[in-house]
């Protein structure tokens, strides 16, 4: 018994072992493109396109410089920061009631209502492109931050509305109606009932919307020029009919993800706690 019980012990340690290296190999592939974009972003650009590549140098900032004076990083990174945020806002303000009715007040075709949504991401951005375009020209919404955050919205919607309805639908309905029996509207059952039991869910999806938001390119190289365009307008700027300039490039990506890299890694524990909320009972 006791040389069957050890067997199983080291039969578990070697499974978390191996777990444990696939775990890190993955994660290390991953992490290497982010790790040498850093590393070329202080490089010159003829060490940049060296072959092959060199891994040890002499630092400069020079890239850095030279972006800054070619254009004004900040204003890239408030428009990014004003548009993810007000994307993320008004897709929640729209997202709750839809999501409680769905939870809390189905239909026959409510499946069908949430299928419906999910297949719209399916559908290629390029293929709507040349409506929604005119649709923006004609509202006066081409290179505004009020446009981005409408087309943003939209955009995450589908995505927003589903988790907020698996996270509702875990609730108890016990506990509205008991609301609702002491005499609270529905407004007051979603800010004073809803809203406090699912605060990690919807901090969770607001995380995920905000992270969507800030790294996408598509909608805002088609829809802006310069005076709202985001930090992923800003890389593109350095990409030029002469060539990519590599050096400076990869100084420009590093401070566009520099933010939301940071970002996620600061709640990156109410990100794993929204995502597994309702998980365990």
């Amino acid at each position: 018994m006791a040389v069957n019980a050890s067997r199983a012990r080291r039969s578990v340690l070697n499974r978390k072992l191996v777990l444990t290296l696939v775990a890190w190999t993955i994660a290390l592939m991953m992490f290497f493109p982010i790790f040498w974009m850093f590393l070329t972003s202080f490089k010159t650009e003829a060490e940049a396109i060296s072959t092959p590549p060199s891994l040890f140098f002499t630092p400069s900032i020079d890239g850095y410089i030279e972006i800054q004076a070619r254009a004004d990083y900040f204003k890239y990174a408030l428009n990014s920061v004003v548009i993810s945020l007000g994307a993320t806002l008004l897709a929640l303000l729209i997202a709750i009631p839809s999501a409680y009715s769905m939870a809390f007040l189905p239909t026959k075709r409510t499946q069908t209502t949430l299928l419906w949504m999910l297949s719209t991401k399916m559908l290629p951005s390029v293929g709507v492109l040349l409506p929604v375009y005119l649709i923006f020209r004609d509202l006066g919404l081409l290179d505004s931050r009020t446009g981005l955050i409408i087309i943003y919205m939209l955009m995450n919607l589908p995505i927003v509305v589903w988790m907020l309805y698996t996270f509702f639908k875990d609730i108890p309905k016990d506990i509205l109606e008991a609301g609702r029996m002491d005499g609270a509207s529905t407004l007051q059952e979603i800010f004073y009932l809803l809203l406090p039991l699912t605060l990690p869910g919807i901090a969770s999806t607001g995380l995920l919307c905000v992270i969507l938001s800030w790294n996408e390119a598509f909608w805002s190289l088609n829809l802006t020029t310069s005076n709202a365009a985001p930090l992923t307008a800003y890389i593109a700027s350095f990409s030029s009919p002469e060539g990519l300039f590599w050096a400076k490039l990869s100084a420009a990506s590093t401070l566009a993800v520099a933010p939301i890299l940071i970002f996620g890694w600061m709640t990156q524990k109410q990100m794993v706690r929204g995502l597994t909320f309702g998980a365990v009972k």
